[in-house]
């Protein structure tokens, strides 16, 4: 198992829940079994510009993006950017 972080705002989305743990082997598997992957993937199923994704504090871009893989005692942290003007 894999633990899955959320922010703040994610975690009300899905009920307050800010802590899921979630049977995946990659970074992609573990969010889409989030019951907010439709907020975390945008209709062409890319990750959203301003969602963040870490494995154990690293940025998953900087390892095999979402086909990183995971395995059980990692986490995974979400976090969503914040942009305005």
């Amino acid at each position: 198992m894999v633990s899955v972080v959320l922010p703040s705002l994610l975690a009300t989305q899905a009920g307050g829940r800010r802590r899921f743990d979630v049977d995946a082997s990659t970074i992609e598997a573990a969010l889409r079994a989030l019951p907010v992957a439709d907020l975390i993937f945008d209709g062409s199923a890319a990750l959203r510009p301003l969602v963040n994704v870490y494995l154990d504090g690293e940025d998953v871009r900087r390892m095999d993006g979402l086909a990183t893989p995971v395995s059980g005692g990692q986490t995974v942290r979400v976090v969503a950017a914040v942009a305005g003007g």
